[in-house]
């Protein structure tokens, strides 16, 4: 009897083991699959100009940021303009204000200037609609932490154009959406498909 409790033990170990060795290094139980898959990012979006000849006097209040799982966004608020918003956005190889021609710097391995068609105040009345000073950050836009977002700068507003330059890490792809009452531009974390 004895002999047979320790035959049935050393089988069952034997078994223990020999399951244990048939799990491939890395692979998990079934039970506790990994929840971390990599996100399918959207592509094609390119580099090349985006333009939308819509135009509004209604004037530009606040421009924002946000970070992605596949890219950085920069939103440009215009309370009032619906879909009637143009823009031009593009990389350039240095940002020069319109009307004067100064040089401002941006910060990053590539520059996109993002060009709104609304003014940055009241027609009206010439008051400031939005707080930037030309040459100087966004106010209260702060790129601690984004993959790619480097730097912005207020380049001023001209002849109902308001001029922003974004500072990102390399020239990737970008998007532009214009929807009621904003501009959205995305850039990708990278050019390949995963984030």
């Amino acid at each position: 009897m004895v002999r047979i409790r320790t035959a049935c033990a050393t089988l069952a170990l034997v078994g223990a083991t020999v399951g244990v060795a048939a799990i491939p290094a890395g692979a998990a139980p079934a039970g506790a699959q990994s929840t971390t898959r990599a996100t399918t990012c959207p592509t094609g979006w390119g580099s090349l100009a985006k333009t939308d000849a819509g135009a509004t006097v209604a004037p530009l209040t606040n421009v924002r940021t946000g970070r992605h799982t596949c890219f950085d966004r920069m939103v440009v608020d215009v309370p009032g303009a619906g879909s009637g918003v143009g823009y031009r956005v593009q990389y350039v190889d240095r940002l020069y204000q319109d009307g004067s021609g100064r040089q401002i710097p941006v910060a990053g391995g590539a520059v996109i200037e993002v060009r709104v068609t609304a003014p940055a105040y009241d027609p009206e009345t010439g008051a400031a609609t939005y707080p930037g000073r030309v040459a100087r950050p966004l106010p209260d836009v702060d790129l601690t932490g984004y993959r790619t977002f480097r730097d912005t700068r207020f380049a001023g507003s001209f002849e109902g154009e308001t001029q922003i330059g974004l500072g990102v890490r390399a020239r990737l792809p970008f998007r532009v959406q214009q929807l009621d009452d904003r501009v959205i531009v995305d850039v990708a974390h990278s050019w390949t498909a995963t984030g």
